[in-house]
């Protein structure tokens, strides 16, 4: 595939985006119902091309478990984008309006951006849960997905596409570019005119990759390296179950746990129950010299080192974890503040003031309190599905749904108003 074949489906979607944003509500939904009662139709050909990528791949594959659809994750695509049917439609919106004195009366509209590109890596869920954020706010929507998914990704275009011929609709409202075609990418980020946004999904020299190259705006999805603070305070209890939960539940997720801070006067207590509790998953833990003193009676050699200065501001996405004792909640804020990378970050704790400061005082896209980062996700936040996890501060921040495809428009009205000489 040359730049010049990328252009061309690139100049489709833009085309397909105008007819999108034509559609009501009512044929955006019986559209979306219907995508998702044909994915569940057909899991059984999603299964099988799903596992000619495995085969293509080496058996200790490091983002296997994102890649990976089994019939409940592919119930739970279909669901996704069900839960995207009962959602408000913020296309045509009026976030504002006023009356001027010059008899101007002003709208301010949400509309669509246009055409929304996506580049992400093994994650063909990201396939099915753009589509639907993007067909339901009227956005034509190009997709770079990754050469390991492959196989699931070009067959979940295609089963979409039927869906969308049926309805007499353009297939390029979802355009899928070919990962073998060096040339795509480039052509992609490039496409200033074509492409109105750029959002990639996966690891930090992708996002890096993308923010330097791209003369298209660029949404970043950044890095999540999510610290659990358990101050001296906390339900032990609670904290374990919590801090177990936010490490093991998926741990190569961008919203799983990477780096454990509690209270050095909870240091004995609280490590006997979390060694026990997190040993069944075979986590790997980074321990600083105090915890190290209290696990290594606990917990066994292979799966304890002691914590090197690289350990400290990382993101594992595996069963790895960083564990760091602090003197006070103090030490604990100036810590998350040097090392996180703005996504998610929590506290565990008994006092309802240091919960309110540490809220205050923490800049991230979702800060918790006495709960497991695992819930930053657009679906468990109520968006039916999300876009990714914006870790910046401008336009989009946290996870990304329907509204967050959306820009404005003033629509401006009046009986003959001109302006003064």
């Amino acid at each position: 595939m040359s730049q010049t074949i990328v252009l061309k489906q690139l100049q489709a979607a833009k085309q397909a985006a105008q007819r999108l944003a034509q559609l009501s509500t009512g044929q955006k939904n019986t559209v979306l119902k219907t995508v998702a009662k044909h994915l569940q139709n057909h899991h059984k050909k999603i299964i099988a091309a799903n596992q000619r990528d495995f085969k293509r791949l080496p058996s200790d594959y490091a983002l296997a478990d994102r890649l990976r659809l089994t019939v409940d994750r592919i119930t739970n695509l279909a669901d996704s984008i069900r839960a995207v049917v009962t959602l408000p439609d913020p296309i045509g919106v009026v976030i504002d309006q006023r009356t001027r004195p010059t008899g101007l009366h002003i709208k301010r509209l949400r509309v669509p951006f246009g055409v929304v590109g996506i580049i992400y890596e093994a994650r063909p869920n990201v396939t099915t849960e753009i589509f639907s954020l993007g067909f339901k706010t009227g956005n034509a929507v190009v997709l770079k997905g990754g050469r390991d998914a492959d196989c699931t990704n070009r067959l979940l275009v295609q089963l979409i596409h039927q869906v969308l011929r049926r309805y007499h609709l353009p297939t390029a409202a979802i355009t899928r570019l070919d990962p073998f075609d060096t040339t795509a990418t480039p052509a992609l980020l490039g496409a200033h005119g074509l492409v109105d946004v750029i959002i990639p999904r996966g690891s930090n020299r992708l996002i890096e990759y993308v923010r330097e190259h791209a003369t298209v705006p660029v949404i970043e999805t950044g890095a999540g390296v999510c610290h659990t603070y358990v101050e001296g305070s906390a339900n032990l209890a609670m904290a374990t179950r919590v801090v177990t939960n936010a490490k093991v539940r998926r741990c190569t997720v961008c919203n799983a746990l990477d780096c454990l801070l509690l209270d050095k006067a909870i240091v004995k207590t609280l490590l006997p129950r979390l060694a026990k509790s997190l040993l069944p998953y075979g986590v790997l833990l980074h321990a600083d010299t105090a915890s190290v003193a209290v696990l290594k009676s606990c917990y066994p050699t292979s799966l304890l080192q002691s914590a090197k200065t690289s350990d400290y501001g990382k993101e594992w996405l595996s069963l790895q974890l960083t564990i760091k004792t602090v003197a006070n909640f103090n030490k604990a804020v100036s810590y998350i503040q040097r090392y996180s990378s703005g996504h998610s970050e929590a506290i565990i704790t008994g006092q309802p003031r240091l919960a309110q400061k540490f809220t205050q005082q923490i800049d991230a896209a979702a800060v918790y309190v006495n709960t497991a980062t695992a819930f930053t996700d657009g679906f468990e936040f109520g968006l039916g599905a999300e876009v990714g996890i914006s870790t910046q501060k401008l336009h989009a921040r946290g996870p990304m749904g329907l509204v967050e495809l959306t820009t404005y428009k003033w629509v401006i009205t009046s009986n003959g108003a001109v302006r003064t000489v």
